[in-house]
């Protein structure tokens, strides 16, 4: 899922550069629920895409803090 985030958000610029058809929001964030932050992250850096659009960057910013709560919450109740 990480590595598709990251081809997303390339695909995303590339298609952003030329006036075509340009992948939704609502699909690049899909992919970061489902797994794929870290690439989008990673993506939003190298491709320098996305890093100023609100309100898009906040809330791929949300989706990374649920995924460490939930992995944190997780992690405490695996412990007891």
């Amino acid at each position: 899922m990480s590595l598709g985030a990251f081809l997303l958000f390339g695909w995303d610029k590339f298609c952003a550069s030329r006036s075509m058809r340009r992948v939704p929001e609502k699909v690049l964030l899909w992919v970061a629920v489902w797994g794929g932050s870290p690439g989008a992250i990673l993506g939003q850096q190298v491709f320098r895409h996305k890093t100023r659009k609100e309100p898009f960057r906040s809330r791929l910013g949300w989706i990374i803090v649920g995924q460490l709560a939930l992995a944190g919450a997780m992690a405490v109740w695996h412990l007891f």
